[in-house]
C-alpha cells in the first residue's frame, strides 16, 4: 500500500457504535442517513447545506467541501494529467476514449482526496463531488465558455456527457468512485457579462428539441448532481425554477440525486434578479424549489428564514437527505478498507499511464481541415521555420479549469522532438497574440523564404476566452466579440504568405475561428484546440504521420461574425448545422484524414426490437489509401421538405470505426422510432408523415464538407407512416 493510502486509513475515524447507526455500513443507506438527520440540531443541519461544510465534532462528523472541479484532468489542486479540452475531447467523437479518459481523472482524485485527507486536509478542491460535466449546448461561438462543452449538437453533448459520468462514478454496485454533475442547468451559454442578471426565454420547442435533451439523457444515466444557472428561465432564477427543477427535472425525469447551485448564484435572487428581498427569502426560495447545495455562504440565511416561518424544517431535511446519500455513496462515512479506490496510490498521478492516455485523446482530437497533399510532413525536410505566437505558449495547452501537470509538451517542443537531426529548425515568435503589431522591420518573413516548409501557430489561449473574471485579455468579459483571428495575426498571416515556400496554420482555441483567407493561402490547416499535457507530441504525431486524423468537428465554423444572430438571442433559427441558413466555412463533423475513403450505397430495411419497429440502415466504407485509419461515421435524419420551423438535419447516430488500408468495412445503424419525430411548438414530440431522408457520411449533410475533400455521403429515403 502506498505511505498516502495507509495514512488515510488511521486518519478516518474508525466504525463506532457509540456514534451512532449512522456509522454501521451493515445498514441501509436511507437508515443511516435517517438516524445522522435525527441527530443533528437545526443549525447544524443549516450548516451542512453549503459548501464548506464545517465538521460536526460531536458526533465525528468531518469537514466536507464540496467544491471540486475536473472539466478535463482533476483541476485547481496542484500536479494532475491535464487532458484535452472538452471541446477537444468532443472532437474525437469516441465514447469509450472520453470514458477512459473520465476513469483516469477520477483515479487521481481518488489518489489526491486520500492523500489529503491523510494529512488532515478537507478543504476547497479535495473532495470527491466533481462540478463536472458542462453539457451546455455551444450554441454561438462568441462564448467563451464553450471550450468547456461537448459542443453545438444536443445528442453528441448527451452521449460524449454520459461517457464522462460513467468514468467519473464507476460501475460499483454500492459506492461512487466520484460524483458526477451536469451543469449548468438549463439554457446557460452567455453572454457571460450577463450572467447574473439575464432572462433566457427559449420556445417551448428549443427547450425541448436543444437545451435540455443532454441533461435529460444524463439524468437517466444516473449522474449524480445537476448545477443551476446563474440566469432566469421564462422568468424564474434557474437554481428556484419550478419549472426546471420541479415539473422537468424531479417529476418528469425522476432525478433522485442533489442539486447544487451556481457559485454565488442564489445571492442573484435578491442582488440582480429582484424576485426576493434578501439573503433569507431567496434561501428559502431555493431550498424549497428544490436546490439542495449553496456553492456560496447565503444558505446560513436560512436561520433567519426557519426563524421567520419562510421555510420549515422539514423542507430543510429533504435537502440534507440528498446531500448526505451522496456522501455516503462516495463511502466518506466508511472505513477506507471497505471503500474501493481507497488505497489508490498517488503515483497514478500524472503517470506514464495518463500521459499516454492524454496523447493518444490529443491526436485524435485534431482535426484536419485542409490538405493539398502537403501533410503528412517528412522528418528528413532540411529546414523548418516554426513560428507564431502560441507555438511556444504553454497557456494554449491549458484551456481553462486545469491543473497542472510537472511536464508540458509545448507545441514547438513537439515538432522538435520529431524531426531528423540534421532537419534545422526554427523559432520566431513572429506577432503577439493581441493589440498593435510593432512597426519597422520583423525578421520572421526573410526566415520563412530561406527555410523549406514554415508552420504558422495562430489562435487563441484562455486569456482571450473563458468564463467571467478568468479570460484577462477578453474585451467581452470572458467571450469573444468577434470569431475572426485577432487583426495582428491575421495581417502576419498574409505577409507570412507572400514568403513562405510551404505554409501550414495549425489553429488553437477552444471554440470556432474564421479563417476563410487563411484556408485559401495555406498549404494545410489544422485545428489542434488546448491540446493538454501531450500536446505538442499528439500534433507531431498527426503531423508526421504516426497517426492519421480523426477528428471531427463539434461545432460548425461559420465564415465570418456577421454571419452570426445575435449573441443575446436564444432562439436556435440561424444557428449551429441544425438551423443556420448560410453556407459554413467549415460545417460540423468535418475532418479530413490521410487516406481517400469512400461511401458505398446505403440500403434501409425494418425489424422489430424491444416491441418497437426500428429502421436498420447498412452501408460499406471502403479505404483506398495506403495507411489504416479511424473514421467517424455519421448518421442524420433530414425531416420532410418544406415541413415548418424543422431542422434542417438532426444527428441520431455515429461510430468510429477502423478501416484498414485497402479495406471495406460494413457499418450499420438501428434506429429507433424517436429517430423520425420532430418537436413541435408546444415542445411535444410529433410523428409527421412522410419521406425522410437517411444521410450516413464523413460530415453533417450539405455540399460543403463534399467540396472541401470529404467523402460522398450516403443517402436513402424512409417512409414514416402518421400515428
Amino acid at each position: 500500500m502506498h505511505p498516502a493510502a495507509a495514512n488515510a486509513a488511521v486518519a478516518t475515524p474508525p466504525v463506532s457504535s457509540a456514534l451512532g447507526p449512522f456509522r454501521d455500513p451493515g445498514r441501509s443507506r436511507a437508515e443511516r442517513v435517517d438516524d445522522l438527520v435525527a441527530r443533528l440540531t437545526l443549525a447544524e443541519k443549516i450548516s451542512q447545506l453549503v459548501h464548506d461544510s464545517p465538521a460536526i465534532e460531536r458526533l465525528g462528523v468531518p469537514a466536507y467541501n464540496w467544491w471540486n472541479e475536473a472539466c478535463h484532468g482533476v483541476g485547481r489542486n496542484g500536479r494532475a494529467t491535464v487532458f484535452p479540452q472538452v471541446i477537444g475531447l468532443a472532437a474525437t467523437w469516441n465514447r469509450a476514449l472520453v470514458q477512459r479518459v473520465a476513469a483516469a481523472i477520477a483515479d487521481e482524485a481518488r489518489a489526491k482526496h486520500h492523500a489529503a485527507v491523510a494529512a488532515g486536509l478537507r478543504g476547497q478542491y479535495q473532495g470527491l463531488t466533481f462540478w463536472t460535466p458542462n453539457v451546455n449546448i455551444f450554441r454561438d461561438p462568441r462564448w467563451g465558455r464553450g471550450q468547456e462543452t461537448f459542443g453545438e449538437d444536443p445528442y453528441l453533448t448527451g452521449e460524449l456527457g454520459v461517457a464522462m459520468v460513467r468514468g467519473l462514478q464507476g460501475d460499483h454496485p454500492h459506492y461512487l468512485k466520484t460524483a458526477a454533475c451536469a451543469k449548468h442547468y438549463a439554457v446557460h451559454s452567455g453572454p457571460e457579462q450577463m450572467r447574473h442578471g439575464f432572462d433566457a426565454r427559449p420556445s417551448a420547442k428549443d427547450l425541448a428539441e436543444t437545451y435540455l435533451p443532454a441533461f435529460e439523457k444524463l439524468v437517466r444515466a444516473g449522474v449524480e448532481a445537476v448545477m443551476g444557472a446563474y440566469n432566469r428561465v421564462l422568468g424564474e432564477p434557474a437554481c428556484a425554477s419550478r419549472l426546471l427543477l420541479g415539473e422537468v427535472l424531479r417529476a418528469r425525469w425522476g432525478f433522485a440525486g442533489h442539486v447544487v447551485s451556481d457559485c454565488g448564484a442564489i445571492d442573484d435572487f435578491h442582488h440582480h434578479h429582484g424576485v426576493s428581498a434578501n439573503a433569507a427569502e431567496s434561501a428559502a426560495l431555493a431550498v424549497r424549489a428544490g436546490c439542495d447545495l449553496n456553492c456560496g455562504c447565503t444558505y446560513h440565511d436560512l436561520v433567519v428564514a426557519a426563524r421567520d416561518g419562510l421555510i420549515s424544517e422539514a423542507e430543510i431535511d429533504t435537502a440534507l437527505r440528498r446531500l448526505l446519500a451522496t456522501r455516503f455513496k462516495l463511502g466518506l462515512f466508511d472505513p477506507p478498507a471497505q471503500v474501493p479506490w481507497s488505497a489508490t496510490p498517488a503515483t497514478v498521478i500524472d503517470s506514464p499511464a495518463h500521459r499516454a492516455l492524454a496523447r493518444t485523446a490529443a491526436a485524435e482530437s485534431i482535426v484536419l481541415l485542409k490538405n493539398n497533399g502537403l501533410l503528412p510532413l517528412r522528418r528528413d525536410h532540411a529546414s523548418i521555420l516554426v513560428t507564431g505566437p502560441t507555438a511556444a505558449n504553454l497557456a494554449v495547452l491549458l484551456g481553462n479549469y486545469y491543473g497542472v501537470s510537472p511536464r508540458l509538451v509545448s507545441l514547438l517542443e513537439g515538432i522538435m522532438g520529431a524531426v531528423d537531426e540534421g532537419c534545422r529548425v526554427v523559432y520566431r515568435a513572429g506577432c503577439p497574440l493581441t493589440g498593435a503589431t510593432a512597426p519597422g522591420i520583423n525578421y520572421t518573413f526573410g526566415t520563412a523564404a530561406e527555410n523549406e516548409l514554415t508552420i504558422a501557430f495562430l489562435g487563441l489561449d484562455h486569456t482571450l476566452e473563458g468564463e467571467e473574471g478568468d479570460a484577462v485579455a477578453s474585451a467581452g468579459g470572458g467571450d469573444r466579440q468577434a470569431i475572426e483571428l485577432p487583426d495582428c495575426q491575421r495581417e502576419f498571416l498574409l505577409e507570412l504568405r507572400k514568403h513562405a515556400k510551404k505554409l501550414v496554420l495549425v489553429l488553437t482555441g477552444g471554440s470556432a475561428i474564421a479563417v476563410p483567407e487563411a484556408h485559401e493561402i495555406c498549404d494545410a490547416v489544422l485545428q489542434v484546440w488546448y491540446p493538454g499535457c501531450e500536446g505538442g507530441g499528439a500534433l507531431a504525431d498527426v503531423l508526421f504521420g504516426d497517426v492519421s486524423p480523426s477528428g471531427k468537428l463539434p461545432v460548425t465554423v461559420p465564415r465570418r461574425t456577421a454571419d452570426l444572430p445575435p449573441f443575446e438571442d436564444y432562439a436556435m433559427r440561424g444557428r449551429t448545422y441544425r438551423y443556420a441558413e448560410i453556407e459554413p466555412l467549415y460545417p460540423f463533423g468535418f475532418g479530413l484524414g490521410y487516406a481517400t475513403l469512400a461511401y458505398g450505397p446505403l440500403a434501409v430495411s425494418r425489424c422489430e426490437a424491444a416491441g418497437e419497429s426500428r429502421v436498420v440502415a447498412t452501408t460499406t466504407l471502403a479505404n483506398r489509401g495506403a495507411c489504416s485509419v479511424d473514421e467517424v461515421v455519421q448518421c442524420y435524419v433530414c425531416p420532410p421538405r418544406g415541413l415548418a420551423a424543422a431542422p434542417r438535419a438532426t444527428l441520431v447516430d455515429f461510430r468510429k470505426v477502423r478501416v484498414p488500408a485497402g479495406a471495406t468495412v460494413t457499418v450499420e445503424f438501428s434506429l429507433a422510432p424517436a429517430a423520425f419525430t420532430v418537436i413541435d411548438a408546444a415542445g411535444a414530440p410529433a410523428r409527421v408523415p412522410g419521406e425522410y431522408e437517411l444521410v450516413v457520411g464523413s460530415a453533417s449533410p450539405g455540399a460543403r464538407a463534399v467540396a472541401l475533400g470529404a467523402p460522398a455521403p450516403a443517402c436513402a429515403a424512409v417512409r414514416v407512416a402518421g400515428t
